[in-house]
């Protein structure tokens, strides 16, 4: 058990600096009977650094003339990472694009450079096949988010190294297609969501106790495990799934420094709920009360697609599934293990102690890097 310890600690202290992941965000407007198509494509800073030496005088700052001077370059290596074709029945036509504008605007997480393009199809698409092949080679995690606009329909899709082609089309199989990288997105948001994952934790280290006699006494019997793990996760589910739908819809609209301060503190509290119980008897209640916090964390990536009613149903669906498979993982992976040693002295008096205090370290450090902009 020490050496389970001493593992968590070492792994915790390596995510120490958690951010939001790699995204960028692609929109392509594309109207019926027209054989040209225009969109904007934006892509942050600090990942276009990876390709291009945006910032020539190495102060560590990307000014508008250095994003500027670039332009040429973005044209000539950047837009052929990404490649469209029009289909027409079995005709399939490249369209030839072009960096037309440049801008600096700001998401949740930065700046990004807008790449605003336009493309030549040669023939109205009746479907458009898009490719996607930006920075997979440097950071194999990167996921392009993709909104297709068209007169009555709103389709969107997700990029991945795994998934580098899109058939954009409003049939069934084109949809299901897009509903499946949605919910690839949830999972991949929760499995690198450290924050997420250790107030997850935070909660479920006591699942297989019962506090008695002023201390951590093992839970008798795995139902009421399972019964006391269920009400957290349930819980949790909800509320964060609330506030993503709202902060996606644009309801809701906070700084990305206050949220994700307000997520460290969460995790933060439910670390000091482990060391002093009779504070927080019931821990339902504080999965749903936070919940509400962190799902305004997962909205960060779907917010910045730019969705409106008509088209957020099935990604915000898609990604909130993807979500709560990443949750069920986890818990499938703890709670058994968890159970397993829960009469052990190890595991009351050091893991939960222990590893409760090593979160709450990593969670001040996190609220102090988010507090100052780092």
């Amino acid at each position: 058990m020490k050496s389970l310890s001493l593992l968590f600690l070492l792994l915790l202290a390596g995510q120490a600096f958690a951010h939001k992941p790699s995204d960028s965000y692609l929109v392509i407007n594309s109207n019926a009977g027209n054989a040209l198509i225009e969109g904007r494509w934006d892509i942050a800073l600090r990942d276009l650094q990876l390709v291009l030496p945006l910032d020539q005088n190495g102060d560590g700052a990307i000014t508008w003339g250095e994003l500027r001077r670039q332009q040429r370059n973005l044209d000539a290596t950047v837009l052929p990472a990404l490649t469209i074709e029009a289909l027409h029945g079995t005709e399939r036509h490249a369209c030839a694009l072009n960096l037309t504008r440049l801008q600096a605007i700001d998401h949740v997480d930065g700046t990004y450079a807008a790449l605003h393009w336009r493309g030549d199809c040669q023939r109205p698409p009746e479907q458009l096949a898009v490719g996607y092949s930006f920075l997979f080679d440097r950071d194999p995690s990167h996921h392009g988010l993709l909104r297709l606009e068209q007169v009555d329909t709103t389709l969107t899709a997700v990029f991945s190294n795994q998934h580098r082609n899109q058939l954009m089309g409003t049939d069934a199989g084109s949809q299901w297609q897009a509903f499946q990288g949605f919910i690839r997105q949830g999972v991949h948001h929760i499995l690198i969501g450290y924050d997420h994952i250790l107030f997850l934790l935070t909660l479920l280290f006591p699942a297989v106790l019962v506090w008695q006699r002023g201390g951590w006494q093992p839970a008798p019997t795995i139902t009421g495990a399972l019964t006391q793990t269920l009400a957290i996760v349930t819980a949790f589910t909800v509320t964060h799934s609330l506030t993503l739908a709202l902060a996606t819809l644009g309801i809701i609209t906070l700084p990305i420094w206050l949220v994700e301060s307000a997520i460290a503190i969460t995790v933060a509290l439910g670390a000091a709920a482990n060391l002093v119980p009779r504070l927080f008897p019931k821990r339902w209640v504080m999965a749903f009360v936070f919940g509400l916090i962190h799902g305004l964390g997962f909205a960060s990536v779907l917010a910045d697609l730019g969705l409106t009613d008509s088209g957020i149903f099935l990604p915000l669906l898609g990604f909130n599934l993807g979500v709560e498979l990443g949750q069920v993982a986890i818990v499938l992976l703890f709670v058994p293990a968890a159970y397993l040693v829960r009469n052990t002295v190890a595991y009351r008096r050091i893991f939960v102690p222990v590893g409760s205090i090593a979160i709450m370290i990593l969670a001040g450090v996190w609220l102090a890097e988010r507090l100052s902009g780092s």
